[in-house]
């Protein structure tokens, strides 16, 4: 039953996020960076060509490969800041381990070994850093996930930037270095194929991606952040669950020799990232991952179909790997074993460049996603 009286969809265009206005400027950005990577000739170094407009870039650097990222958080701390509000705790130990899932999520996914991670904290002003509970939770969580991910937190920068962020609030991002070694399991696409099968690992929630929305849904609820989601759960708490890490299960197949041939972090454009890599394959998806709770409730709650869910939250799958098919089972009996639900949930088929969600009806042709 819905907690709300009958409105129009809430879209996350209608929540102030238009990713046809943001993906030109990423494209035209990544055309101007490609021209600069002759710079590392000087250095008797190259680029990986095929890593441009992948989740990181690719050195080569002889005996294995470099890979970086940098990712911010966004949105998802005006959350926290507001349930703290609500209820006096402290929600930045789970929001370090949003920040840092950000980063090495996107980097894991062309094979690489996470192993440096730098902070970047920029407040409204010196006074944010003065609430103990606050800043020893953030502290605390970013150690803590760092353990997790098995890497160094080598430093970082802790700016107060008043009139750029806003008072009393703070600007999250983190940097990942990682390597490729051995360079065998560098994972681009180019052995993805017809046949290959598509192993989808769960999600923990809505991660951080598709928070412009959830907020402006918290504007239309009764008790706004504090409504019950129906499991006896605030939708505020259930928005802050952490962000999976995924490192630990990509390093597990990496030691039991499954190299996945391409992978991909569900983030930003929801399933349509199923479809990252430029190439005319089609994507079928025939088994669908359980939905969590919060994500069920903001699809009923804002009114989305599934064509519109599926292509802006995660939907329940926070990381995809297309793998040989026959290492398929074996990739999601490794991810249960570390704690990580996954299932076979498809296959990767010649034809036009597209997603199929076969159980719902749902469809992506490959311009819904121009990344590069």
């Amino acid at each position: 039953m819905s907690t709300t009286a009958p409105t129009a969809p809430l879209t996350y265009e209608q929540a102030g996020v238009n990713y046809d206005l943001i993906d030109p400027l990423k494209v035209a950005a990544q055309r101007a960076a490609a021209a600069t990577g002759a710079h590392l000739a000087h250095h008797s170094l190259s680029e990986v060509a095929a890593s441009r407009g992948e989740s990181a870039y690719v050195v080569d650097i002889g005996s294995m490969y470099l890979a970086s990222i940098v990712e911010c958080l966004g949105t998802k701390t005006l959350v926290a800041d507001d349930m703290a509000k609500l209820t006096g705790k402290s929600y930045y130990d789970g929001i370090a381990q949003d920040t840092i899932a950000m980063a090495v999520n996107d980097l894991i996914t062309v094979g690489a070994t996470p192993l440096v991670v730098q902070a970047y904290w920029a407040a409204g002003g010196s006074d944010w850093f003065a609430d103990a509970q606050r800043s020893q939770a953030l502290v605390a969580g970013w150690k803590k996930a760092c353990d997790v991910c098995k890497v160094a937190w080598g430093g970082g920068e802790t700016p107060a930037l008043a009139g750029v962020v806003a008072e009393g609030r703070v600007d999250l991002a983190a940097s990942c270095t990682g390597i490729v070694n051995p360079k065998s399991r560098l994972t681009l696409g180019e052995k993805l194929g017809p046949g290959d099968a598509i192993v989808l690992l769960a999600s923990s929630g809505i991660h951080a991606n598709g928070l412009s929305l959830a907020r402006k849904l918290a504007e239309r609820l009764p008790q706004g952040l504090l409504t019950d989601i129906g499991n006896g759960q605030s939708y505020g708490e259930a928005l802050l669950a952490p962000t999976a890490l995924y490192s630990p299960v990509t390093e597990a197949l990496a030691a039991a020799g499954i190299v996945p041939h391409y992978s991909a972090n569900v983030t930003g454009h929801g399933w349509r990232k199923l479809m990252r890599l430029p190439r005319a394959l089609t994507y079928r998806i025939d088994a669908l991952p359980a939905k969590t709770a919060v994500l069920e409730f903001m699809q009923r709650e804002c009114g989305l179909d599934d064509h519109e869910a599926y292509g802006t939250l995660n939907m329940g799958a926070g990381f995809a790997l297309y793998l040989a098919a026959q290492d398929a089972e074996r990739a999601v009996e490794i991810a249960k074993s570390l704690g990580v639900d996954a299932l076979v949930a498809g296959h990767v088929e010649e034809g036009p460049r597209r997603v199929v969600i076969t159980p719902l009806g749902v469809e992506y042709g490959g311009d819904e996603l121009q990344l590069r």
